[in-house]
């Protein structure tokens, strides 16, 4: 993406009201390098950083506070719901156990949230994370390792599968 134009979308975005003007945002954020598709609703108060490539699918819903760090690759399919507060992002440091700092040389990994996934308020989606379609991450979860299959609940603090769901 093209940090430049991030930097002013950052600064202008805030101004207009959070929900509204979508397709003005989309404008701003594709102009900024962003994949953003049809019908996606960006609010006012989502913070966009990173030199990285960003995919969000068509009639996604970001929602307010919510922060993505795009230093490598997200990715964020179709018809999903991303609450308030959420953090995705795809960049961590090695660990240094014999430096003076513990966070050692920086390294990106990709993010995958699959279609028509709901992660709930205050998650934290971590680098290297993969969550396939129609997943539901639990409020306040911290996932920090992939998911196989659809229709689950994940949650907790690491976060686990705490129960699945079957199409009737």
């Amino acid at each position: 993406m093209k940090t430049f134009i991030q930097y002013l979308n950052n600064l202008f975005i805030p101004l207009l009201p959070e929900t509204r003007c979508f397709g003005l945002k989309r404008v701003l954020w594709r102009w900024a390098g962003a994949e953003i598709g049809d019908n996606v609703r960006i609010s006012s108060s989502v913070s966009i950083v990173g030199a990285g490539r960003l995919v969000v699918g068509s009639n996604t819903w970001i929602g307010p506070q919510t922060m993505i760090s795009a230093m490598n690759k997200v990715v964020i399919g179709s018809n999903c719901d991303i609450a308030p507060r959420v953090y995705i992002g795809d960049g961590t440091h090695r660990l240094s156990p014999e430096a003076e700092r513990m966070a050692g040389e920086g390294i990106c990994l990709p993010v995958y949230i699959g279609s028509g996934c709901w992660i709930c308020t205050n998650s934290t989606i971590l680098p290297g994370v993969n969550i396939e379609n129609k997943n539901v991450v639990a409020a306040g979860s911290v996932i920090a390792n992939s998911f196989e299959g659809e229709q689950q609940l994940i949650a907790g603090t690491p976060a686990k599968v705490v129960k699945k769901y079957t199409e009737r």
